[in-house]
């Protein structure tokens, strides 16, 4: 997973949304803020999420192995990712 600023303004993402790249969907949910180091720990990331401390599409979510896909748009800590899938290879 790679996170860069969005710059195709036709997508229209949230406008202080980072995309991060995934070559596989879905991935889980705290995976993401793993990955991304929101968190320090696959640990911390089950614990904020099963806290309710994360949104996923505005929704607070409490799964954390919830499958993200692409277009999907987690907030946490501050920090708006949106998912955008890229091909491997």
């Amino acid at each position: 997973m790679t996170s860069n600023t969005p710059d195709n303004p036709g997508s229209q993402p949230p406008s202080d949304a980072l995309d991060v790249e995934v070559n596989t969907v879905p991935v889980e949910l705290y995976k993401i803020l793993k990955f991304e180091g929101l968190v320090g720990s696959g640990a911390e990331a089950k614990a904020v999420v099963a806290d309710g401390m994360v949104r996923v599409n505005d929704i607070v979510e409490i799964q954390k192995r919830k499958k993200i896909v692409a277009g999907d748009v987690i907030e946490f800590a501050g920090q708006r990712l949106r998912i955008v899938f890229t091909e491997a290879g």
